[in-house]
């Protein structure tokens, strides 16, 4: 029953997470592409103090946006502010690795073959590498390396390269790719809370007491915000990719992980240069030719698993189905016996031969190509059965 509710609350507390990041990445990506896409406003606006304006059409009606350079002729009495969706994300993103990772993390954090940790020891490791890259982060962005934007672009992603091997000795993949994800919500959010909000509440302030904003305001935002938008993509491939084992179950897991966070970067350049119309496709094909080159490099190779001995042909397919029963249908039956699964993962029900190879395309992708399963090898699976389990596969997955 305890586990029961555990899926229950990540179930409501992940569905949340999902609708409040959809509202600020949605939220973020619009005003992005609204503040590129403004245009110069007639003479007539210009002399009531807008900077840019921009008409446009959806809902079954004209909407006309306009910016100020400074304030308007009078305040308005609701000025709306976008912050809720940013911390309501981040909030429900760390109670959701919380649930998932601290309280289950001998399931889903911890992986002895990599780091022998207690649960506290991860949960404090994660802690600090949370904390300890959001005041590394913010120190770089307030010292001088922040005044040239790339130079600073490629420290951040260097220390990057270095956090992601660094979590990658210390947890298990998933664990690994998923506190990556949560620094770079951390960073996210703390650029709004600590950065944008501020800075847009000292604007109004001097706007409302009739006083010249500090332009220093407008630029502490604008380069949070500009690092926000590049970080947005990369975010949402973390939140995917416990789904991609072929990518965090990869040997150089970290490496693939700084990869993808270039790779998606880059492509976010595309859409922020169309916004001022810039269009320059060649971005998105090489961030496409970058996924393929990418592809090839990780693909599984034909395993080297065959037992010294082999098998004989009458004896594979019966060893084969014993080895997946033991190590695999505890999670993967119609009713698991594992202590953390209550029903199959993926539903994927391995009880009988015929399930066995129904879903032996399944079994290669995950047991044979990324070892990702067992989980954890929590049953532990040995090389030599993997071999086994293989060689049934490339034999075509006879029955006997």
């Amino acid at each position: 029953m305890e586990t029961y509710l555990v899926d229950w609350i990540s179930l409501i507390v992940r569905w949340l997470h999902v609708i409040t990041g959809i509202a600020w990445i949605g939220a973020s990506f619009y005003f992005m592409w609204l503040d590129n896409s403004l245009e110069e406003p007639p003479q007539w606006k210009k002399d009531k103090g807008i900077k840019g304006d921009l008409w446009a059409v959806h809902g079954g009606g004209i909407y006309e946006v306009a910016k100020y350079q400074g304030a308007p002729e009078k305040m308005p009495e609701h000025l709306h502010w976008f912050k809720w969706e940013a911390y309501s994300t981040w909030l429900t993103g760390m109670v959701l690795l919380a649930v998932i990772y601290y309280l289950g993390a001998e399931s889903y954090l911890i992986d002895r073959r990599i780091a022998d940790l207690s649960q506290w020891q991860a949960i404090g490791l994660g802690l600090a590498f949370l904390i300890g890259s959001w005041l590394a982060y913010t120190a770089l962005c307030i010292s001088p390396l922040a005044k040239n934007g790339w130079l600073l672009a490629v420290v951040l992603l260097i220390l990057g390269g270095f956090l992601a091997w660094g979590l990658s000795q210390f947890f298990s993949g998933r664990g690994a790719y998923i506190h990556f994800g949560a620094i770079i919500g951390t960073i996210m959010v703390g650029n709004v809370f600590q950065v944008i909000m501020p800075g847009q509440r000292k604007l109004v302030g001097a706007l409302e007491a009739g006083e010249t904003p500090n332009p220093d305001w407008g630029a502490g935002a604008k380069l949070r915000s500009t690092h926000n938008t590049y970080l947005t993509l990369p975010l949402l491939f973390i939140m995917i990719s416990n789904h991609y084992p072929m990518t965090y179950g990869h040997a150089f897991n970290w490496a693939i992980l700084l990869a993808i966070v270039v790779i998606t970067a880059v492509s976010r350049q595309y859409f922020v240069l169309r916004h001022v119309n810039i269009n320059r496709p060649a971005i998105l094909g090489a961030a496409m030719a970058a996924t393929v080159v990418l592809a090839i490099a990780i693909a599984p190779t034909k395993p080297v698993l065959i037992p010294e001995n082999g098998l004989a042909a009458n004896e594979l397919a019966p060893r084969a189905h014993g080895i997946i029963r033991e190590r695999c249908s505890s999670c993967h039956a119609a009713a698991p016996t594992d202590d953390v699964f209550t029903t199959p993962p993926g539903g994927v029900i391995l009880d009988t031969v015929e399930q066995m190879q129904q879903w032996s395309p399944r079994i290669k992708a995950r047991s044979i190509d990324s070892h990702d399963m067992p989980f954890m090898n929590k049953t532990g699976m040995t090389d030599q059965e993997r071999g086994i389990v293989a060689q049934w596969i490339e034999a075509g997955s006879p029955a006997s």
